[in-house]
């Protein structure tokens, strides 16, 4: 059975993509039943060029990114999620969102905060190597919910490693 991740960022441009684009691309690189997907409480409308280009120089395809809004998954039809990630930067006082879930039950939810490269300094080249760190530091924590046995874990085992993840 797949495991579906919603990963969530407040206007779904940039850090929640480059989520989404790492899970599924190391996903499919080890073979692992998960599917991630990512969206936000206020959707921006657009993805932040620097974030597809981020993932395109790593080699991953980024033809069906979109910005979208969480109430896509909170509606009949969605797919059931089992772990939700927030990215969004708390320490900036950035506004998290929170989500309540859909018909298939509550998911685990976990933070994993990063501080928004589009607020990088140095011009382009200054938010080009933001960008790309960001997306390293992400996919490292995605290679290690990869590691874990999600389909036999408990909610409450799957709560303690993404939290040990975040600690990490």
């Amino acid at each position: 059975m797949t495991t579906h991740v919603l990963i969530l960022c407040t206007h779904n441009s940039a850090r929640s993509v480059l989520g989404e684009g790492m899970l599924n691309h190391w996903a499919s690189k080890l073979g692992r039943d998960v599917q991630a997907h990512s969206a936000g409480s206020a959707p921006s409308g657009r993805i932040n060029p620097f974030a597809l280009e981020a993932l395109s120089n790593a080699g991953i395809d980024t033809a069906g990114c979109r910005s979208k809004s969480w109430d896509e998954f909170s509606q009949d039809g969605a797919p059931p999620l089992s772990i939700v990630i927030t990215v969004c930067d708390s320490a900036a006082a950035e506004q998290c969102p929170v989500f309540f879930g859909g018909a298939g039950g509550q998911p685990v939810k976990v933070h994993w905060g990063y501080p928004d490269p589009s607020d990088a300094e140095g011009g382009d080249d200054g938010k080009r190597r933001a960008f790309e760190l960001t997306r390293q530091a992400i996919g490292y924590r995605m290679l290690q919910l990869l590691q874990l046995p999600l389909a036999t874990m408990s909610k409450a085992e799957l709560q303690q490693a993404l939290a040990d993840i975040a600690r990490a």
